[in-house]
Formats: C-alpha cells, sequence, structure tokens
C-alpha cells in the first residue's frame, strides 16, 4: 500500500464489513458481531501508525491524495482547476488527532454493540460502519463539496440505529436529529454552493487564501457584508451541531433515548464535528469575520456552560444528567476558540478530544447500569458500589475526570481553555469559572448519591463488570489519565495548527 493510499483505505476499510456483512445470514449472530468489530481495526490501526509517524517528527503530506473527480463548465483548456471539484483527502496535527479519536471510540462501541443489542446485528452493524465511514471522512476531507458528502453520509445510519434500536422515545429522537441537523445541513449547503460558485474552488486551502487575501481576482467579487453573512450561516449550521443553546433540544433527546453505541459515537465524535467546522471553516476561512464576533462566542459558551450545569444539577435520571453535562461542556470549547490565542484554542482542541474519551466511557457505565438493574434513575441506585464496586468505582473515577480532577484530561483541557480566556476576556472568564464549580457540584451529588447513598434496593445478585467490558472501560480510562499527565501526547502534533490558528 502506498502512502497516498492509507487514508482512502482508512476512511473506506469499514465499508468491506459493510460488504461482507451484506451477504451474511441474518442468523449468525456471533459471526455479524465478530465481522462487524473486526471492521473498525483497519481504521483502529491505520490512524495509529499515521499518528506515530506525526510524533517520530515526519510530514503527513505524505499521506495526502488529490484526484481529479468533478468539472463543472467548460474551463478545462482554459483552467484546469476552475469549478473542478477534487478527491482529495489529507490530515493535519488538528484532523489527526479527531480521526484517531473516532477509530479508537468506533472500535469500542463496537463492543458495546455485540454486548447490548439483542437483535438485528446484520442492520444494525452495517449501518454502524458507514457512519464510522462518514465520521473519518468529515475529518479528513480536503473540500467542501467532499466534506458535505461524508457530513450527510453521518445523519442518515444515524437516524436509523436511533429510530430502530432506541428506547422508549427513539422515533420522536431521531426524527428531531434529522430535522435540526437537516436544516443545519441545508444552511451548510447555501453557504458551500455560494463560495463555488464566487471562487470556482472548494479546496479548503485555497479559499482560505480567496477570501483573505486583495490582490486575488475573484470570479465575483465577495463584500465584507457578504463575507460576515457566510460566516454567520456556518455559525448556525454548526452552532446546531456543537449545539449552542438554544439550539440543543434535539441533543438531549439524542443521549436519553438513542442506544448506548450511538450515544458513545454522538456524544465522543458527532458533537465534535460542529467544534470542528467552527474551527477549520469558521475560523479557518473567515478569522477576520471570526474575531468580529468573539466576544459573543465568549458570551454564548458561558450560557451553555451555566445553563447546561444547573439544568444537569437538578436531574432526578443519571442519563439526562449526562446529556445536559454535555451541553455544558461545549461551551468550554466555545469559551477557548473566542478567546483567539493559543492557549485558549489549544484548550478548545484538548475539550473535544478530552470529552470524546470521558462521555464515551460515562455512557458505557451507564449503559452496563441500565443493563444489569433496568434503571438509570439516581435515587433507585444508591449503595451500588456495595453490589457492583468496580462499576461504581470506574463511574467515580470518570466523574473526576468530567469534574477536571487534576491528573486527567478535563483538567488540562479547562485549564487551558480558560487561561486564554482569561488573557483575553477576564471578566467573561470570571464568570465562567462558576460553571466549573456547578460541574463538581452535580457531577459529585449525583455519582456519591449512586455509589455512597442510601440503599433504596438489593444489588444482591447482579453482576460487576465482566469480560469484553473491560476493554472499553480499560482503554478508555488509561487514555483520559494518559492525556491527564503527558498532555504532550497532543499538544505535540498540535503545534503547527496552532501556531496558524491563534499565533
Amino acid at each position: 500500500m502506498s502512502l497516498s493510499s492509507v487514508l482512502t483505505f482508512l476512511v473506506f476499510s469499514p465499508l468491506l464489513g459493510v460488504l461482507i456483512l451484506g451477504f451474511m445470514p441474518k442468523t449468525q449472530g456471533k459471526a455479524l458481531k465478530a465481522v462487524g468489530f473486526i471492521f473498525t481495526l483497519p481504521s483502529l490501526v491505520l490512524a495509529l501508525a499515521v499518528y506515530f509517524h506525526q510524533l517520530a517528527g515526519k510530514s503527513l503530506s505524505v499521506f495526502s491524495v488529490s484526484k481529479h473527480w468533478i468539472q463543472f463548465g467548460g474551463f478545462e483548456k482554459t483552467d484546469p482547476h476552475l469549478f473542478s471539484v477534487y478527491y482529495e483527502l489529507g490530515v493535519n496535527g488538528f484532523t489527526l488527532l479527531l480521526v484517531v479519536l473516532t477509530a479508537v471510540v468506533s472500535s469500542l462501541a463496537a463492543i458495546a454493540v455485540s454486548l447490548y443489542i439483542k437483535k438485528e446485528w446484520k442492520g444494525y452493524f452495517m449501518l454502524f460502519l458507514i457512519l464510522e465511514t462518514g465520521m473519518l471522512g468529515v475529518f479528513t476531507a480536503q473540500n467542501l463539496i467532499l466534506f458535505f458528502i461524508f457530513f450527510e453520509a453521518t445523519l442518515v445510519p444515524t437516524f436509523f440505529l436511533t429510530g430502530k434500536w432506541g428506547y422508549y422515545e427513539k422515533e420522536k429522537a431521531a426524527w428531531s436529529f434529522l430535522i435540526y441537523n437537516g436544516l443545519g445541513s441545508a444552511i451548510l449547503l447555501i453557504v458551500i454552493m455560494i463560495l463555488f460558485a464566487r471562487t470556482g474552488t472548494t479546496n479548503i486551502d485555497a479559499l482560505y487564501h480567496f477570501i483573505n487575501d486583495p490582490n486575488v481576482q475573484l470570479i465575483a467579487p465577495i463584500s465584507k457584508a457578504a463575507k460576515f453573512g457566510l460566516f454567520f450561516a456556518l455559525l448556525i449550521a454548526f452552532g446546531i451541531k456543537l449545539p449552542i443553546v438554544p439550539l440543543h433540544s434535539w441533543q438531549l433527546r439524542m443521549h436519553a433515548q438513542a442506544p448506548i453505541p450511538v450515544v458513545m459515537i454522538h456524544s465522543g465524535i458527532l458533537l465534535k464535528i460542529g467544534a470542528y467546522g467552527l474551527i477549520r471553516f469558521g475560523l479557518g476561512i473567515f478569522p477576520e469575520q471570526f474575531k468580529s464576533v468573539a466576544v459573543l462566542l465568549a458570551i454564548l459558551g458561558v450560557i451553555n456552560l451555566l445553563y447546561g450545569a444547573f439544568l444537569a444539577f437538578v436531574q432526578t435520571e443519571f442519563k439526562l444528567m449526562l446529556a445536559y453535562s454535555s451541553v455544558s461542556h461545549m461551551g468550554i470549547i466555545l469559551m477557548g476558540l473566542a478567546a483567539l490565542n493559543v492557549a485558549g484554542i489549544q484548550g478548545a482542541i484538548f475539550q473535544m478530544i478530552s470529552h470524546g474519551l470521558i462521555s464515551a466511557l460515562l455512557f458505557f457505565l451507564v449503559g452496563v447500569i441500565y443493563e444489569r438493574t433496568g434503571t438509570t434513575e439516581i435515587s433507585s441506585l444508591g449503595g451500588l458500589a456495595k453490589g457492583m464496586p468496580l462499576i461504581g468505582g470506574f463511574l467515580l473515577a470518570t466523574a473526576m475526570g468530567n469534574l477536571g480532577l487534576p491528573g486527567m484530561s478535563g483538567f488540562v483541557s479547562e485549564f487551558s481553555a480558560f487561561l486564554g480566556l482569561f488573557q483575553a476576556m477576564p471578566v467573561i472568564a470570571a464568570v465562567g469559572t462558576l460553571g466549573i464549580i456547578m460541574t463538581a457540584a452535580y457531577m459529585l451529588r449525583a455519582v456519591l448519591a449512586m455509589t455512597f447513598g442510601q440503599a433504596n434496593r438489593e444489588f444482591t445478585g447482579v453482576t460487576d463488570l465482566k469480560g469484553r467490558e473491560y476493554v472499553p472501560v480499560l482503554v478508555l480510562m488509561l487514555l483520559i489519565v494518559l492525556i491527564g499527565v503527558c498532555p504532550s501526547v497532543l499538544s505535540s502534533p498540535l503545534h503547527a495548527t496552532l501556531l496558524g490558528l491563534g499565533g
């Protein structure tokens, strides 16, 4: 395999699993589960190989691929690049971390599928692997049209995985997801088409040059007002995905009603597409417009942080509390980006990775608890540590990471994001620190009530953590601690990217 084909195989190898699953009888449950899991592994191995290639100080450009794909208009002879769409994949330090996160969480969520999905594994894993391909493609696409295609490829399987295999109000959650995200997609498509019509390209790097270099002669000029309008449209499109309050209600339903493997992927990866879009396209293509609304973004981030934390504090159902916690933690990403300096942007990216790992682990543990007890009501799970000490211990440890305990990934990301915001907007940052206090309050209140609180039920005969359940728990916990004690595993690949964005 040549280096230029690595990313192509990394992105599309899950589809080989879809092809094989399509020819397998749906009654062969064990074989279907095995094939579904196995075909998440090539992407994981290749993602780690590219990561260690970068850590060795070697260039990531050797993995880039660019092939002519679609030509619009009759410009082949005059300028073959004009109104051409290329199949182009590539990674930098930032996108590489998201690719590794996607591959890791997808493989671990596939284990959760084999453990907790009880029916129709063939259809589930086919949709699951299509979803993984879409996510990997989103973070490696180097032009907007290819990005949009992969972006849409994540929506359809998520809709069906939730609507068919979710909990009691699964159809409502699936339709809410599709309507909100479909609206965001429509707005994004309009922006892409306008940029393509005005510049003749959808290449991300070329768009930055065309939009921000006054010496470039565009096919049709874009005024400052038009640039701001395009940027604001991107803010709405990706703000829905993040989500930014008040565009968040669909996310709460998804976290409460989607099956646990889907929630692991949704909270761990899909929400990060919103932050990725704001960084890659908002800040990356429209830096002046981003700077002009930085204060607004910081305020929205504080609103997300405090609103999510307050409502998480009053929840009586643990899964819904975690849903509001995700809303709150997305506010930290917005606050870090709004700082527009190296520390803030680094904190925002760290928070994307950290929250992806912590939330995936928390929701996996929620799935284990629900499988054993049939409930996630906090009041019904008092004394959990007595009956399931390992599960209770890992739950408490993960909660410590979520509230930002030093030595875990949550502390590194929150400290860096707030450091950046204190440098840029100290008053807003000071208000935001209330959210950190609230996070500690609601996490400790819920987890301590569940693990060591008054027991309202007997846990005798309930099994503790067992078998394959150890794999996602130990891997995710190891990564959370590794980032906390050795943050250079993230900061080293990010160095060049951070200098370009916030330097």
